[in-house]
Formats: structure tokens, C-alpha cells, sequence
């Protein structure tokens, strides 16, 4: 659970300094998501999902 809570913190603080060095292109980056279909960014999510559980998995073992 230590791991978990020090994940999400790690990633509030990276998605934070995005946002506070990068503000402008954030918000570019963000309207142009809507240009993008929803089953490549489920596709897109879904392999960052495993690649994060196979980093997870094989940090663990």
C-alpha cells in the first residue's frame, strides 16, 4: 500500500511540474485530444496500463 500512495504521489508531482514550467502547452495538448477517437486513446491506455504493470511486476520480483 507505502508503494501505491508513493506512486500517485510521484505522479501529482511530475503531471504538476507539466503544468507549472509548460502551461501553454498543456493546454494545447489537451484541445487537441478531441481530434483523437475514443478507441486510440483506449488503445493508447490500455497499453500504458500493461507496460506500468509489467515495470511493476518485474521491479517486484
Amino acid at each position: 500500500m507505502k508503494e501505491l500512495i508513493i506512486a500517485f504521489g510521484l505522479f501529482l508531482f511530475i503531471e504538476g511540474v507539466l503544468y507549472a514550467l509548460f502551461p501553454s502547452k498543456m493546454k494545447n495538448m489537451l484541445k487537441k485530444l478531441d481530434a483523437v477517437a475514443d478507441k486510440q486513446l483506449r488503445a493508447g491506455g490500455l497499453v500504458f496500463a500493461i507496460i506500468g504493470f509489467i515495470i511493476i511486476w518485474y521491479s517486484k520480483s
